[in-house]
């Protein structure tokens, strides 16, 4: 397996925003720092936690540089640029690799709806450009992109695209990439409530806000994955269920600031139009970390 930096829990920070909604990079690196110290095998700023979409140009290339010089080389970064149009997310990609970055993450956002062909040129124009590996990202709650196990093969062709971000929720996708692929493709897990039988699958590492709150559960099952020893895996995983599918549920962003706080931590602030978590289910949250750190 060719140009694959990561392997194992692969961990998104917030973007945090002052009380004036402007991107709090102190706050930022503080974040960052506890996810490098607390055990994370690699930092992935700008995801849909990150709220990259959110974002302007000058601010992505903040919170990029910011993320790089506070790991500084612990850990690999991986970074997402992501943008509607490929001179954007070429843009982005070269800054990114500038900085520093071990590779860069590409979901294809679209307003019109995109054909297969079209998403093909819009990575290998990308990666033409660039000499870091890409993580081909499919999310389609989140892009309105569905890229189907045929897709993610053309894209695999492409030299730098190297691995592969699954977050659709749907375990035979992970089966048929390992099944077709064997060992040449590197899949990573997006799907929180999925992690237990992504490993199963195969999957190189799981991607994941969950180590904002709950680091050790989050790394204790990779490593019992690591010793396969599938009886403390599935132990460690059930003690963390409630609380990847709340968090996915009721948002990341929200969910992690509110995690954040409730465990003494500044979460900073959200920006515009995303809300709070209503007292509920702040509460609710309370009880599912308390659940967490008891058992």
């Amino acid at each position: 397996m060719k140009n694959v930096p990561f392997s194992g829990v692969i961990a998104y920070p917030i973007t945090p925003f002052d009380a004036s909604e402007k991107v709090d990079i102190p706050l930022f690196k503080t974040l960052v720092e506890k996810l490098v110290t607390n055990g994370s095998h690699g930092i992935a700023p700008l995801g849909s936690t990150g709220v990259l979409p959110y974002l302007n140009d000058d601010e992505k290339e903040a919170v990029t540089e910011a993320a790089i010089q506070q790991v500084a080389g612990r850990v690999p970064v991986l970074v997402g640029v992501s943008n509607l149009t490929t001179e954007r997310t070429i843009h982005h990609a070269k800054f990114a690799e500038k900085a520093g970055a071990a590779a860069v993450m590409i979901i294809p956002m679209s307003y019109w709806k995109l054909s297969d062909d079209e998403i093909v040129k819009h990575y290998d124009t990308v990666a033409k450009n660039i000499g870091i590996p890409i993580m081909a990202y499919n999310n389609p709650a989140t892009s309105g992109v569905d890229m189907s196990t045929t897709l993610l093969k053309r894209l695999l062709k492409i030299p730098n695209v190297t691995m592969i971000k699954e977050s659709t929720g749907d375990i035979q996708r992970m089966h048929f990439l390992r099944n077709e692929l064997g060992d040449d493709v590197a899949f990573f897990n997006g799907s929180n409530p999925l992690a237990l039988a992504a490993f199963a699958a195969g999957a190189n590492g799981w991607c994941t806000a969950a180590p904002n709150l709950i680091p050790e559960l989050n790394i204790s099952l990779f490593n019992a994955i690591q010793k396969n020893d599938l009886k403390e895996a599935q132990n460690i995983f059930y003690k963390q269920l409630d609380l990847l599918r709340f968090i996915v549920e009721t948002g990341l962003p929200r969910a992690i600031k509110a995690g954040l706080e409730i465990q003494g931590q500044n979460g900073g602030f959200l920006r515009s139009p995303l809300n709070e978590l209503d007292k509920p289910s702040v509460e609710k949250l309370s009880q599912i970390l308390k659940k967490c750190i008891s058992n």
